[in-house]
């Protein structure tokens, strides 16, 4: 990938984000925790994790997709994008100033394509609809462009598949198509929620490369959403691991993939399978256990109930970020304590 030169700030950044989903008949749920996280012009950040950890929540704040019972109480998600920068957290999800971000500014790449395209309209009507949206032009060149950017996904024959309806199409032609409606306006930030989960490995490698092909192309941010190590490896810059709603390390990929330092990225690791001699081989190492609901979260780190290292001060209170390298964060208490016991 090309080197980008910095950008004075970042596209987007987010800093101490809670979301709390409320219901009348129980308590509170805080989904996520007090999130930090930067993405830039021209670089991927993956964000990694169980199931059930945040991720794909997390995604739909910054567009403010989120059901209505969500509540973000505190934290920024700020946007840099070239007038000013919003703070997107502060307003309101059906604003005219949200809307005209959402699909022009930041686009997303929904996980199945075929619940989240509407099954009674063309492929082509519903791409030509964000186009006319946002760009105001009219339905003919509206179409030339949903064609082009067709082709440029790779769907062959163009003209005729903008005529077709998603049951129509592959899984792999699907999920192309998401990814022409998501660039239809040439957003400067790229939502990827898991898109490539569904699809066999060739389609996979294929939808992979095509990412980062057009991230060059236009020189977007890119959030990508996974719980697949070999993809992070394969496309990422930066990652960050979240785990119960808390991003408990994050840093530079190949930094964290060298050294991962918090005992959840380090279990997510080892529990990834690896072709080995026949003499060596042994057996995956999953993680014991199973993720907390997130009503009930322990009081202090998210891990404890699973940790193999875990001690007194775990369980009472919640880690701060240690810095263990250049730009390399992990919250956990005994990486903490190995700090300060180096500089005493």
């Amino acid at each position: 990938m090309p080197q980008i030169p910095m950008a004075a700030e970042p596209i987007l950044a987010i800093k101490n984000m809670s979301i709390t989903f409320t219901s009348p008949d129980e308590a509170d749920v805080e989904a996520v925790r007090q999130v930090d996280l930067t993405l830039t012009a021209g670089k991927t950040l993956a964000l990694v994790g169980e199931s059930g950890c945040g991720k794909s929540v997390t995604a739909r704040a910054i567009l403010r997709l989120l059901d209505k019972s969500a509540l973000l109480p505190s934290g920024e998600i700020l946007f840099n994008h070239g007038q000013g920068t919003v703070d997107i957290a502060r307003l309101k999800p059906d604003s005219l100033a949200m809307r005209s971000i959402r699909g022009a500014e930041i686009s997303m790449i929904f996980q199945e394509p075929m619940t989240s395209l509407s099954p009674v309209h063309t492929i082509g009507d519903q791409i030509d609809e964000v186009i006319v949206l946002h760009e105001g032009v009219s339905p003919k060149k509206a179409r030339e462009r949903t064609v082009h950017l067709l082709d440029q996904v790779g769907i062959s024959g163009a003209r005729e598949r903008a005529n077709a309806y998603p049951f129509e199409l592959s899984g792999g032609l699907r999920q192309r198509a998401m990814i022409a409606m998501a660039l239809a306006c040439t957003p400067k930030l790229l939502i990827a929620d898991e898109p490539t989960t569904a699809l066999d490995v060739t389609t996979q490698a294929q939808i992979l490369d095509l990412l980062r092909q057009l991230q060059d192309d236009f020189g977007m941010a890119m959030l990508f959403i996974t719980h697949d190590l070999g993809v992070v490896a394969e496309i990422a810059d930066e990652v960050a691991v979240m785990y119960l709603g808390d991003v408990v390390e994050q840093g530079d990929v190949y930094e964290v993939f060298r050294s991962p330092q918090h005992p959840y990225t380090q279990a997510l690791m080892n529990s990834v399978p690896h072709l080995r001699r026949k003499a060596d081989r042994q057996r995956l190492s999953p993680i014991k256990g199973t993720v907390p609901s997130p009503k009930d979260r322990p009081a202090g780190c998210a891990f404890t109930s699973r940790c193999p290292y875990v001690f007194e001060p775990c369980a009472g209170t919640r880690p701060a970020p240690t810095e263990v390298g250049a730009g390399h964060l992990a919250r956990c208490h005994l990486l903490a304590r190995t700090k300060m016991e180096a500089l005493a």
